[in-house]
């Protein structure tokens, strides 16, 4: 943007900015003027149409122009000066807008005869799978889908889920995600919010949709068209979409790389789920991101056990395409089909949150294989328990860690573990494991900040704050929720809802969340410390720790514990296991045995927790 100084009062040639011909307009010598080049042309003093942010006088229309000689004189940015290079040109040689469809394309040329993906005696190659997803953008088009449509799906981690990432931004429509576990009144609501044209529904699903689709019809005429998945081969409407399609189809890229290309639904642990909104830059960035984040060399195996619907697969639905990824899809996430396909398919690669990685590391040794090598996985969307960390590496598995959220688009933080950590006590590795770390390449800041006076926190390990976030990745915003965005960046950062503290070499540590903090005495407890203590108690499976109101200490902890399987442990025992092990204050006075709420997306509802700890009242008083 170019702030030109002296030229108030002229008139200029402005061009329209969606091309429809050229208008002309006055300014005013007492208007700010900011204009940008539409074309820079080499020879000086060329009559070049500029583009006009100000808001025109139109009392006076008289064509005229500037020239670029005028341009170079005069410009300056907002920050600072900045001088015009002669012979500089912007054009289809030197720019296309950033966007993941690209990485498609190239991995057909690439990759062509390599595996693309494997589910069950069905597998694809990249150029298969390219020209099948040419072919459903091309019918999609057909049947009435055009740019800025929103095409929704509800699947679990199917080749069609895959394709689907690409075909739909193929389209030049949005694709949009639907959580697998949502019941039919949420499964509606997200439909009507999002404005879905078509649905794309996995044959096992179809009843839940059903149910969706007939709310919706008695509270308003509009639904989507439904489109059933069956599994590859058969006769269902999804192949014959595909079949359907033109493989010369000319796809609809994005006008801009900040156009939109997908709308996630946050899981809404307290309220109704909010669209995230990413662009076509956005998704780009993070998906070259998340194959630096695995260590991901050229053409390695990869098992699907991250739901693609969460936050299109943490963006490496598109970022598989880059290093000719082989994608295992499976239909559930459970520890014996994992343990199968790794054996199976030689998988190099996987994801999971920490509920999949205790699971995969509490299940029945008879599910549990000798791994043939090591086997990366990431997880994130929680602090793992160090004790969890620890059991997945003695299983084969080499744990990295991530964090961020579907407004980051998906891990914008990384542990990146140095070598000199190597020769630490095997505890104390897992425990510097468990940090959320440092950005990543494609981050532009991640602070740890004040939220009243935005000033960072220092160094010590101690001081917390919220944990902020700046850069190309972060979301477009919420759809159709000006206010919530407005919040979510106030102060020009995006602000996580995170609580953290930064050690002194610059990695930060989450503690908590906001709303979950306990303050008792005057004291901040972070719930997930109390949890990483109790998770390492033997007999512990899962733990949650919320408040309870206390007439004395004002909140008090309180763990709601599952236990493993024929383990017999009572409350008692937890209180002392932790007072042994931290402050006092800290342990938790209340233990209740109970299996823990998850929403849709299987995080536990804390906030129900809360609720059943309120209905307790307050402890007696007792002496620490």
């Amino acid at each position: 943007m170019l702030g030109i100084k002296g030229l108030a009062g002229m008139d200029l040639t402005v061009m329209d900015y969606n091309g429809s011909g050229f208008c002309n307009y006055k300014f005013s010598s007492y208007m700010s003027t900011n204009i940008t080049t539409h074309k820079i042309f080499e020879k000086s003093n060329t009559r070049i149409p500029v583009v006009c942010t100000a808001t025109p006088n139109c009392s006076e229309k008289v064509q005229c122009a500037i020239t670029s000689s005028q341009l170079v004189e005069s410009g300056e940015e907002m920050n600072g000066k900045w001088r015009s290079l002669e012979g500089m040109v912007s054009g289809s040689a030197n720019y296309v807008p950033l966007s993941p469809i690209s990485f498609l394309e190239r991995a057909a040329e690439v990759y062509r005869e390599r595996k693309s993906i494997i589910y069950g005696s069905i597998t694809y190659t990249w150029q298969e799978t390219h020209n099948r997803c040419v072919k459903l953008a091309s019918t999609l088009n057909h049947i009435g889908v055009s740019r800025g449509d929103v095409v929704a799906t509800l699947a679990p981690n199917v080749p069609a889920m895959l394709e689907l990432q690409f075909a739909v931004p193929m389209a030049g429509a949005i694709i949009c995600n639907l959580n697998t576990r949502l019941d039919p009144n949420m499964l509606s609501t997200l439909l009507k919010h999002s404005e879905a044209k078509i649905l794309f529904v996995d044959y096992q699903l179809l009843q839940v949709t059903e149910e969706a689709i007939d709310i919706l019809k008695k509270t308003q005429s509009k639904h989507p068209v439904v489109v059933i998945i069956s599994d590859p081969g058969s006769l269902c409407e999804y192949e014959s979409l595909v079949d359907s399609g033109e493989t010369e189809f000319s796809i609809i890229r994005p006008n801009n790389e900040c156009d939109p290309i997908s709308l996630n639904y946050t899981s809404g642990t307290t309220s109704r789920p909010k669209g995230v909104v990413f662009s076509h830059r956005g998704a780009y960035l993070s998906a070259i991101s998340s194959v630096f984040m695995r260590g991901m060399g050229e053409m390695p195996t990869y098992l699907w056990s991250l739901p693609i619907f969460h936050c299109n697969g943490w963006c490496f639905s598109w970022g598989m395409a880059i290093v000719g990824v082989t994608n295992v899809c499976i239909r559930r996430c459970d520890p014996k089909e994992i343990f199968d396909n790794i054996l199976h398919h030689n998988v190099t690669h996987m994801d999971g949150v920490p509920t999949v990685l205790n699971m995969i590391a509490n299940s029945l040794s008879t599910y549990q294989k000798q791994l043939p090598h090591k086997v990366d996985i990431l997880t994130g969307g929680a602090p793992p328990p160090p004790t969890i960390i620890l059991k997945m590496e003695e299983l084969g598995f080499h744990v990295r860690h991530v964090y961020g959220l579907t407004e980051t688009g998906g891990p914008s933080t990384k542990n990146l573990w140095k070598p000199e950590w190597d020769r630490l006590p095997r505890e104390e590795q897992m425990e510097i494991k468990a940090r959320q770390g440092v950005p990543s390449f494609v981050t532009e800041e991640v602070d740890v900040k004040d939220p009243v006076t935005m000033e960072s926190v220092k160094c010590d390990r101690k001081s917390l704050g919220e944990v902020m976030f700046r850069g190309n990745t972060i979301m477009s915003g919420y759809f159709k929720d000006l206010k919530a965005t407005e919040e979510a960046f106030a102060g020009g950062w995006f602000r996580s809802g995170d609580l953290a503290v930064k050690h002194p070499d610059g990695y930060i540590e989450v503690k908590d969340r906001c709303k979950d903090i306990i303050i008792s005495g005057g004291e901040n407890i972070c719930t997930i410390e109390v949890e990483t203590v109790i998770y390492s108690h033997p007999g512990v499976l899962e733990v949650a720790v919320v408040a309870r109101p206390d007439d004395h200490w004002g909140q008090t902890p309180c763990a709601f514990v599952k236990l493993k399987d024929g383990v017999d442990v009572d409350g008692q025992e937890i209180i002392e296991y932790c007072r042994d092990r931290m402050p006092h204050y800290m342990a938790p006075r209340t233990v209740v045995f109970d299996d823990l709420p998850r929403n849709s997306t299987g995080k536990v509802q804390k906030f129900v927790l809360r609720e059943k700890a309120n209905l307790m009242g307050s402890l007696c008083y007792q002496k620490v």
